[in-house]
């Protein structure tokens, strides 16, 4: 059972992810992640080919936040469901749908859908961006004063995902491992 302190703050993160999807674009600084060579292990080959086409790209992210005590399976899995309640709650189609996998959750695919959702690697990224200006309006980033620092790939660490997969689920995937 979450505390009401943890189901307070995914609610609020939550709400400020989807309400606020929208807003203006925020820029990751190249530095703080390093391309490398896609690589799949047996459990990632088994997603590739069904959620998504095999990688066409990888990189490492170096998260500034630590995964919180109280983030858990059932964290993850509230997270990814309430932002897939608000998503369908509207009255328009998503055009992307999110969802954990992995024995504990932690690995976060994002999949476009739809005649309305990005076409490649940098409409992507600029999703990425713009759930990061999002995500720096919730409560949980200015509980630990971190919402100018702090992008949307810190608050999934701090929630324990270790992996996000992105990808147009046609031409291309991009995972980034986050550390």
């Amino acid at each position: 059972m979450l505390g009401g302190r943890v189901k307070r703050i995914l609610g609020a993160a939550i709400a400020v992810l989807l309400l606020g999807s929208s807003g203006a674009a925020a820029q990751t600084k190249a530095n703080e992640a390093k391309a490398s060579a896609p690589t799949l292990n047996n459990e990632d080959s088994r997603h590739a080919g069904y959620y998504y086409p095999p990688l066409t790209s990888t990189e490492v992210y170096k998260a500034r936040g630590q995964v919180l005590q109280q983030a858990t399976r059932e964290t993850r899995l509230a997270f990814v469901t309430g932002l897939t309640q608000q998503q369908m709650s509207r009255p328009y189609p998503p055009n992307f749908a999110v969802f954990a996998k992995g024995e504990d959750a932690e690995k976060m695919i994002i999949v476009s859908i739809g005649d309305t959702g990005f076409r490649g690697i940098y409409q992507a990224r600029a999703l990425l961006a713009q759930l990061t200006a999002v995500s720096r309006t919730s409560q949980l980033l200015r509980d630990f004063a971190v919402e100018d620092l702090f992008t949307f790939l810190d608050l999934a660490r701090m929630l324990g995902f270790e992996q996000l997969t992105i990808s147009d689920g046609d031409t291309f995937a991009h995972q980034i491992d986050i550390r």
